[in-house]
């Protein structure tokens, strides 16, 4: 087939048309770096290698830009191209070519989720842990993440116990508050036992503060 005309679009895309009736269109990049001209015979699997790299750099800047306004796991950014993009294989290359350029990096988001989880959020290990999972994380890069907060959790527990939920805790015989703050508690992602141990803890240190 021939390429009978190449013509400017909009701003660095033109208009490539193809046999007087078929028309396609590229960005100034891709047209220089196939050499495309007008006037041109183009074989179809050659067409085929254009309209790929056309739609890779369009799937490539689109998660560029998704990356700028948040991180992305490898997983969530692959259903995120995919979603618009529609072809696996495209989609696949797009993530891989960002994780070696260090644009998606696993092991760096799940340490930010672990952070955010932990010291902003106050989450217990098992909840962390499940959040970070829903990010598209695998279940070990999450336990490496968490494993320095591994000392933080009962600090934050008590924390919890002192702030949040300290107008629910002024009596302990008070059975129907203090379910309440640990089925609350549970939700956070903390275990029973540690729970239990906090509010003992509390409420004897409650006790020496009176």
């Amino acid at each position: 087939m021939e390429i009978t005309s190449i013509q400017k679009y909009k701003g660095t895309t033109y208009e490539v048309e193809l046999d007087n009736e078929r028309k396609i269109y590229l960005h100034a990049e891709i047209i220089a770096d196939f050499s495309l001209y007008s006037g041109q015979t183009i074989e179809r699997d050659e067409l085929r290698g254009v309209i790929y790299a056309s739609n890779f750099r369009r799937a490539y800047q689109f998660a560029l830009y998704r990356l700028d306004y948040r991180d992305y796991s490898f997983s969530e950014m692959l259903k995120t191209l995919e979603k618009t993009y529609k072809n696996e294989k495209l989609c696949l290359a797009v993530a891989e070519k960002l994780v070696k350029i260090g644009a998606i990096d696993d092991a760096r988001y799940a340490e930010k989720l672990a952070r955010r989880f932990v010291e902003s959020r106050k989450f217990g290990y098992r909840r962390a842990k499940r959040e970070i999972i829903l990010k598209g994380i695998g279940e070990y890069l999450a336990e490496d993440a968490l494993e320095p907060y591994r000392e933080c959790f009962e600090e934050n527990l008590m924390h919890l116990l002192e702030t949040k939920h300290a107008r629910y805790l002024t009596d302990e015989n008070d059975r129907k508050s203090i379910e309440k703050v640990k089925n609350a508690l549970v939700r956070y992602g903390y275990g029973f036992d540690e729970i239990n141990r906090a509010v003992k803890e509390y409420f004897e240190n409650s006790a020496d503060y009176q």
